[in-house]
């Protein structure tokens, strides 16, 4: 019965996920079928790269024949951000057995936004919800790739602006983030440290630096965001 009722509540939470996950898993297949690849690259991507903006970004580094070592680089830059993640997932995976391999493997953006709480319900078992969570957000991002490339083989398309749309969920994510939680100050350091790294070192190279600015914020006022959030609760 609790498994059930943990299945049902990780579905519950996807859903927002999948709406953007499939739209997003769409544009990504159209682009790349686009550029003349077709449906088993976008299954074999989205299977075992599972990086959404570093699939779109890879669609250009395959089409211009980048070489290994860039790729490499790119990907390195374009995913640094989840050190960090992992780093603060440390705790909540730690007793997930078996599952902890495919959970790291699974962690994107929107999935680290639905597990980095500690507010379950009591009937709610946290490691399968962990592992729940990851294979409906896997599957929808499959589903979505797998459908916009048999869609882009079948329809001709205006690519222009579809590679926008990542840009567009992970400000869908902020705004959530924003209304559920009362104590918006790691939030808003986010923003703000990340302003000034993107004035001072550019759109090409602030990713990392900020990264780091906010994780050393974010231990620095630790103690300080813990007790705002207990006198908000």
């Amino acid at each position: 019965m609790q498994k059930n009722k943990t299945l049902k509540y990780a579905f519950l939470k996807s859903i927002p996920v999948m709406a953007g996950y499939i739209v997003l898993g769409i544009g990504f297949g159209i682009l790349l079928y686009d550029k003349g690849y077709s449906y088993w690259w976008a299954l074999a991507m989205s299977t075992f790269i599972y990086a959404g903006s570093m699939q779109y970004i890879g669609i250009e580094l395959l089409s211009s024949g980048a070489s290994f070592i860039s790729i490499a680089l790119v990907t390195l830059l374009v995913n640094a951000r989840h050190i960090f993640y992992g780093i603060s997932m440390l705790e909540n995976y730690k007793n997930t057995g078996k599952f902890k391999p495919y959970l790291i493997a699974a962690l994107t953006d929107e999935t680290y936004s639905l597990v980095c709480g500690n507010d379950f319900p009591d009937y709610v078992d946290k490691r399968k919800y962990y592992l729940y969570l990851s294979l409906f957000n896997h599957f929808y991002w499959i589903l979505g790739s797998f459908i916009g490339s048999i869609l882009g083989s079948t329809f001709s398309f205006n690519t222009k602006g579809i590679d926008f749309s990542m840009t567009a969920l992970f400000v869908i994510i902020f705004v959530e983030q924003w209304e559920k939680n009362k104590n918006h100050l790691p939030a808003m350091l986010g923003l703000i440290i990340s302003i000034l790294c993107l004035l001072i070192f550019g759109k090409s190279n602030f990713l990392i630096p900020a990264m780091v600015l906010i994780s050393l914020s974010l231990i620095f006022l630790r103690k300080f965001i813990n007790k705002k959030e207990e006198n908000d609760a």
